[in-house]
């Protein structure tokens, strides 16, 4: 047993040097990676670095580290390393990617409706494929017409704020946005 803790010892110094490398991701901050194998039977898979901050897996860049054979680490040599050392296991990051356009942030909404249109367009393919009767109205047009998009924006606004060119739908007096009712 003083052999494991021995070995262990010496992967963990090379772990906190980041001799393994560092995480590719920059939400991860460099954060140092952990040599792990697919495969614990021997010259199936060569090892792949874990990073323990994102869980995520990756091809070593070092073509020293990418001929050894992973079956040398084993499916769980993260795991027990972590066991035994349990401090250094790094806390999930609560830090998010925010999408931003010349450094203005992305309207939350804008990436709603943009979610909305792409639903609609994936409903509208399957029940083609299917030859349904989808009821919009755009008829056997290809998805990718400006005229469709025109008649998109028609659509949402007969769907969040009554029939085109009513009242308060943004429609002969131009609003132009969604309306809430």
């Amino acid at each position: 047993m003083a052999d494991l803790s021995a070995c262990l010892f010496l992967q963990l110094e090379k772990y906190k040097k980041a001799d393994f490398g560092k995480c590719p991701r920059v939400m991860c901050h460099s954060h140092p990676l952990l040599p792990m194998g697919h495969s614990d039977m021997p010259n199936m898979k060569p090892v792949r670095l874990y990073c323990a901050r994102c869980e995520d897996i990756y091809n070593p860049k070092s073509s020293r580290h990418a001929a050894i054979d992973g079956a040398y680490f084993g499916t769980s040599f993260h795991n027990i390393i972590f066991q035994v050392y349990p401090a250094l296991i790094p806390a999930k990051s609560t830090e998010r990617y925010i999408p931003r356009v010349y450094g203005f942030k992305v309207h939350a909404a804008a990436a709603l409706i943009r979610w909305q249109h792409n639903q609609r367009d994936d409903m509208r393919r399957r029940l083609r494929k299917m030859e349904i009767e989808s009821g919009f109205k755009d008829g056997d047009d290809d998805l990718g017409d400006e005229e469709e998009e025109d008649e998109d924006e028609e659509l949402a606004l007969e769907e969040y704020g009554g029939p085109a060119g009513a009242a308060g739908s943004g429609g002969a007096g131009g609003g132009g946005g969604l309306v809430q009712t």
